[in-house]
């Protein structure tokens, strides 16, 4: 009677993961017993060991042969495997090969004696076992270390890829919360210094015209309500914006009177663009505070928008002497807008100061969301 033997079933090296379920186990021990049992009937096909009119018989001695020797090496190698391929590397092949060797020695004697019982063993017991172990041995090595092998560097595969996966979702986490934690730390920049800035205005007023002052509270408070919720949100709509501008310039203008003087052109249309909070309005006080503030005859300022080719356009111009972007620190209050737009579009947002037709034109632009 000729004799076969099936591969084992190995087990990721990496210690972590968890034992196959009995389910898996199951199904794989199924098919690849039933795989085995095809291979090596073809194999005894090829070398004429057996004949098509005895086929029936022997597909049923073949898989008695490969389910006596696969199920309980596949059984004990995974176990071995998954205990000590990360701990053993080195040694994880010849431990292997012996749980071959043992498991296919024992599978035989089962087998054996499984078909002597049902008499399909027409020699004798011992005969039969004698001429079919050293088969089972080189099947069973050659099956099992193969496999063995390849599930081990899948195994590690996976591993290497679910490590790799979760290192970069954390790092992209870790991006989000720095960039978070920075763009939170800019706006509170900006908010105390816009705070200040107002604030003297109102106390320029309260003497002279007190109802103006009261007034100029009130308009406060919304700026500082506005202040507050944007901080919750890194856009806001353009109209939303425009407002605060709209205010500013109003508390601004209770202070300097005539030597402010402003005009918004920014079609209505563009009210539902989202706009960095405050990104306007930073603008716009710079011209306040370095034109308007430092000459005897103020400053003119007009604040224009556009989209055009899927972005947005936002300028204010002013009569002022004009100014370089490399001189402006970083704590500055153009330093801090031109790191917000860094943040939130990457090299999609821009700030341009240049000087055309003698004005000085401050410009932001980046891409259009409504």
């Amino acid at each position: 009677m000729n004799d076969c033997a099936d591969p084992a079933m190995p087990t990721p090296a990496n210690k972590s993961n968890e034992t196959p379920s009995y389910g898996r186990f199951l199904t794989r021990a199924i098919w690849i017993v039933s795989g085995s049992t095809l291979v090596i009937l073809l194999l005894f096909l090829s070398t004429g060991r057996i004949r098509l009119s005895q086929i029936g018989i022997e597909i049923f001695a073949v898989f008695i042969y490969s389910a006596s020797i696969g199920v309980p090496s596949i059984l004990i190698l995974t176990r071995v495997s998954f205990r000590y391929s990360s701990t053993l590397p080195r040694l994880i092949i010849l431990i292997q090969s012996l749980v071959l060797v043992c498991t296919a020695t024992a599978g035989s004697f089962a087998g054996d004696f499984l078909l002597w019982i049902a008499g399909l063993i027409r020699q004798g017991y011992w005969l039969e076992l004698r001429e079919s172990l050293p088969f089972s041995i080189v099947i069973s090595l050659m099956f099992g270390l193969s496999i063995s092998t390849f599930e081990t560097l899948r195994y590690k595969l996976q591993s290497a890829t679910l490590a790799l996966r979760t290192q970069q979702v954390e790092q992209e986490r870790a991006n989000k919360l720095l960039v978070e934690a920075r763009l939170s730390s800019l706006e509170s920049r900006i908010h105390p210094h816009f705070l200040f800035n107002t604030l003297n205005s109102i106390a320029a007023l309260i003497p002279s015209d007190p109802a103006r002052a009261e007034d100029t509270v009130s308009k406060l408070a919304s700026l500082l309500r506005f202040s507050l919720n944007a901080n919750h949100s890194s856009l806001v709509p353009l109209a939303l914006e425009l407002k605060v501008v709209r205010d500013y310039l109003e508390i601004e203008s209770t202070r300097f009177g005539p030597r402010l003087r402003y005009e918004i052109t920014v079609p209505e249309s563009l009210g539902l663009v989202k706009v960095p909070p405050l990104a306007l309005q930073s603008l716009v006080e710079n011209s306040v505070k370095h034109v308007a503030a430092q000459r005897s005859e103020g400053a003119a300022i007009q604040i224009a928008g556009s989209r055009m080719n899927g972005r947005m356009q936002l300028e204010v111009i002013d009569d002022g002497p004009g100014f370089s972007l490399g001189s402006i620190s970083p704590e500055h209050g153009l330093g801090n807008l031109s790191a917000r737009l860094q943040l939130l579009f990457d090299d999609a947002g821009q700030l341009d100061v240049t000087r055309e037709n003698g004005k000085t034109v401050a410009r932001i632009s980046f891409p259009a969301e409504s």
